[in-house]
């Protein structure tokens, strides 16, 4: 079935084109997901709810505002940013295992597994060290805009147009 017909399927509730649209994204959602909470067991369970929301609000879904790829991954980062924002989210961070920040230091500048975990590390790659620092920041480890301009020390109104300019180039490279 193509992805159209599945989605279209979806819209009149099909729970056979839910389970396959599962099938085919959930190991990216759980990858961006995983990204941004650092925690198995709150990334699975977070990846349950994307699905959840996918489905109680397929009929947000519009061909014309974008690929229905990057709206199930919208979802999924804005899903995790939110539960890292939660007070109990924090509360349980203050407790972590030394362990986890040695995974923490180790995984900082894996930028290759963190692309790779939803399939555009070649795209990626190809753009400028700029472009991947700020992508990396802001999509995989769910910064502000704010948090992404004090890290890298750039205006915060300069991190914007750059994240336009990087996702436009993006989006170049991913049309070809």
């Amino acid at each position: 079935m193509q992805p159209s017909e599945l989605i279209a399927s979806l819209q009149k509730k099909d729970k056979k084109a839910f389970e396959e649209i599962y099938r085919m994204y959930a190991d990216n959602v759980y990858g961006i997901v995983y990204n941004i909470v650092r925690d198995h067991e709150i990334a699975e369970e977070l990846t349950q709810d994307v699905f959840l929301k996918v489905w109680s609000k397929i009929d947000s879904y519009s061909e014309e505002k974008g690929r229905f790829f990057t709206w199930i991954l919208n979802i999924a980062r804005n899903s995790a940013i939110d539960k890292t924002r939660s007070k109990n989210f924090k509360k349980s961070s203050q407790n972590l295992s030394s362990e986890n920040f040695v995974d923490i230091i180790e995984d900082k500048n894996n930028y290759a597994a963190k692309v790779d975990s939803i399939g555009i590390k070649k795209f990626i790659n190809g753009l400028e060290p700029l472009c991947k620092k700020v992508i990396d920041l802001l999509f995989f480890k769910g910064y502000t805009q704010k948090e992404a301009s004090e890290e890298l020390e750039i205006p915060l109104g300069t991190i914007k147009t750059r994240n336009r300019i990087c996702i436009d180039k993006l989006k170049k490279v991913l049309a070809v």
